[in-house]
C-alpha cells in the first residue's frame, strides 16, 4: 500500500470517526432536551430529528468504505449484514408477539431502548462470519 493510500485511508477514517461521533453526540443531546420537554410541538419534533443528518453522513462514510474493501472483507460484512437482519426480525417478531401477550413496560422495551441491540447484532455477525472465513 502506498504512502498515498494510507493517507485516504486514514482521512476517510477520520471522517467517519467525526462523523459517528457527530451523531452520536446529537442523538444524546436530543434525548437530554426532550425528556420532560414542555417545548412547541414543531420543536419537539426538530429536536427528534437533528441526529438525523449526522447519522445519514455515517452511513455515506460507512458506504463509501465499504466500496474500498477486499472481496473477503465484503463477503464478511455482507454475511454479518445478513445475519444482523435476521436475528433483528427474531427479535421483533417476538417482541411484538410478547406486546400482544403480556404488558411489556414501555420504559424497557420502546423503540428507544430497542434499537441499541441492532448494531449488537452486526457486530455479532461480523464474529461469526469472521470465523467462517478463517
Amino acid at each position: 500500500m502506498t504512502s498515498q493510500a494510507k493517507s485516504s485511508d486514514r482521512a476517510q477514517t477520520i471522517r467517519l470517526a467525526i462523523a459517528a461521533l457527530s451523531w452520536f453526540v446529537a442523538y444524546f443531546v436530543a434525548r437530554v432536551l426532550l425528556k420532560d420537554s414542555e417545548a412547541a410541538t414543531w420543536v419537539r419534533v426538530a429536536v427528534a430529528l437533528m441526529p438525523v443528518p449526522f447519522f445519514v453522513a455515517t452511513l455515506i462514510f460507512v458506504v463509501r468504505g465499504a466500496r474500498d474493501l477486499d472481496e473477503l472483507q465484503r463477503r464478511i460484512q455482507l454475511e454479518a449484514l445478513a445475519i444482523a437482519f435476521l436475528v433483528t426480525m427474531v427479535f421483533l417478531m417476538t417482541l411484538g408477539l410478547l406486546q400482544r401477550a403480556i404488558s411489556l413496560p414501555f420504559e424497557d422495551w420502546s423503540y428507544l431502548h430497542v434499537w441499541p441491540y441492532l448494531p449488537v447484532f452486526y457486530f455479532g455477525g461480523i464474529v461469526i462470519a469472521s470465523r467462517r472465513y478463517r
